[in-house]
């Protein structure tokens, strides 16, 4: 009983439509993340004169043992406490840059849809639903006056 549910679950057409919208979900975030790691940030970086705000933190507790230490990762491992707001900042702009460029490509899709839909030159009539001209005034089958735009 156990098994046949799960293959009904797992057939289902939602289900299969939810996988494949993951992994292309999945493949799609691999090539904004190029576009900001690649095309985006280098200008940034260069701009704000390669500053890198992972290395800033705030520490609670010294590490236990002696240093220098190369990395606030091997000062945690060393057993400092730090609260690294850096990587928060970090997070914040790749954040605000990867959802800019996910609008943008958006937006371009949206505009290329909008051209193909502008490009119809027949309209469904609001009475009969024949498909017409679109410059028509009346429905030539059913002969409703039309509403012009």
């Amino acid at each position: 009983m156990f098994w046949e549910d799960f293959k009904k679950f797992a057939i289902r057409g939602n289900v299969v439509d939810m996988a494949v919208g993951v992994v292309i979900g999945a493949a799609f975030g691999n090539i904004v993340k190029a576009i900001v790691d690649h095309l985006i940030m280098p200008p940034i970086g260069l701009l704000t004169g390669g500053i890198d705000f992972s290395r800033h933190y705030i520490m609670l507790k010294h590490p236990s043992g002696p240093g220098p230490y190369a990395s606030p990762e091997e000062m945690v491992k060393a057993g400092a406490v730090l609260v690294q707001y850096g990587v928060v900042i970090n997070n914040l702009v790749s954040f605000i840059i990867v959802a800019f460029c996910v609008f943008m490509i958006i937006r371009l899709m949206g505009k290329l849809h909008r051209t193909h839909e502008e490009a119809a030159t027949t309209k469904d009539c609001p009475e009969c639903a024949m498909s017409i001209p679109i410059k028509a005034v009346r429905c030539g089958h059913c002969t409703t006056e039309l509403k012009t735009a």
